[in-house]
């Protein structure tokens, strides 16, 4: 299995992304990797290993870029030329830490999407409370979105949980204001027809947003404008709560031993609450897998997006999406 790596993207390029490299080689006996960046600053990091093969770009895509015409116009970035391995199935799927628009860009235009699937949608898997996690789409690929677009994203997100995360019957919910059949917009109120008269999948209603970190649904899906507020939110929460955590208890002698005292549950408490724990986040929709890591990624983090792709290309997710998605009606490309 070759999955092509984009080392150049991310804050803590190209040094992170490789060491996270180097741990999936060790964990991975079967992976391949085609490492695209600067050859020279790859090799400071990259532990010696035939099967991962450098190939030198100096030319990369910022966070700044204008992201479909940075794809358009720098033909030899790192991030282009992982897609472009792909698109020339010399890879079964690629990761990147980069610009999210870029490499959203860099799918559709030169990866390519499912035949039959309208849009692709950004899908991360998100933490719970027992830390089962659940899968979350659109994220942001779409600020808007129709009915059967959700329709699409709710098949797709649960061949996923069942083919990748070993979920059998994955529970399928759509996100809304309330839990009623009647309550939302336009918007949610036609997709909740649709979802409920589909009979492949597990749908088991509207769920609200304040349950999200309970389980209440292993997929929940909503159009991408919601759906990256949310993301957004509950990371801004999460950060907020650590930071008065660790405010409270470095404010006095007496907090600070109870805190060394609690310092393995806190610590296990921050990583079950970290998403890039469960991998990056994928580009359903697309003919080979797509992942976007954390742009802030660490060695493990892009480790655990690594190997999503890898699982991912593995199961043939893309192919499964294709056979489903000719059983579907309003299936025409747009």
């Amino acid at each position: 299995m070759k999955i092509a790596i984009d080392a150049m993207g991310g804050d803590h390029a190209p040094k992170e992304i490789i060491l996270g490299v180097n741990q999936a080689l060790k964990e991975l006996p079967n992976l391949e990797v085609m490492i695209f960046g600067d050859e020279k600053e790859i090799s400071k990091y990259l532990e010696a290993n035939d099967r991962a093969e450098v190939i030198h770009t100096e030319e990369k895509i910022l966070g700044t870029d204008e992201p479909v015409r940075a794809v358009r116009r720098k033909k030899q970035a790192s991030m282009v030329l992982m897609a472009q391995a792909v698109a020339d199935q010399k890879a079964s799927a690629c990761v990147s830490a980069g610009n999210t628009g870029a490499l959203m860009a860099a799918g559709l235009f030169i990866v390519g999407r499912i035949e039959g699937i309208q849009r692709p949608a950004l899908a991360p898997t998100l933490p719970t409370i027992d830390g089962k996690g659940f899968v979350m789409l659109d994220l942001g690929a779409n600020s808007d979105a129709k009915p059967e677009h959700l329709m699409q994203y709710a098949l797709m997100g649960s061949i996923y949980a069942e083919k990748v995360r070993g979920i059998a019957n994955p529970r399928v919910g759509l996100l809304n204001i309330g839990t009623e059949e009647k309550k939302g917009n336009d918007l949610t109120k036609e997709s909740y027809r649709l979802l409920k008269q589909s009979g492949e999948l597990n749908f088991i209603g509207n769920v609200e947003s304040r349950d999200l970190l309970n389980g209440v649904a292993d997929v929940v899906v909503t159009d991408g404008f919601t759906g990256n507020m949310v993301l957004k939110t509950l990371e801004g929460t999460a950060l907020s709560i650590f930071s008065m955590l660790k405010s409270s208890l470095t404010s006095s002698l007496k907090a600070k031993i109870g805190a060394g005292l609690l310092k393995t549950e806190l610590y296990s408490l921050k990583n079950k609450m970290d998403y890039t724990e469960y991998g990056g986040a994928g580009l359903f929709g697309l003919r080979a897998p797509v992942i976007k890591a954390h742009g802030s990624s660490n060695a493990n983090a892009f480790y655990n997006a690594l190997k999503q792709a890898y699982t991912m290309a593995e199961a043939d997710v893309p192919d499964k999406i294709k056979q489903a998605a000719k059983l579907m009606p309003n299936s025409e490309q747009e």
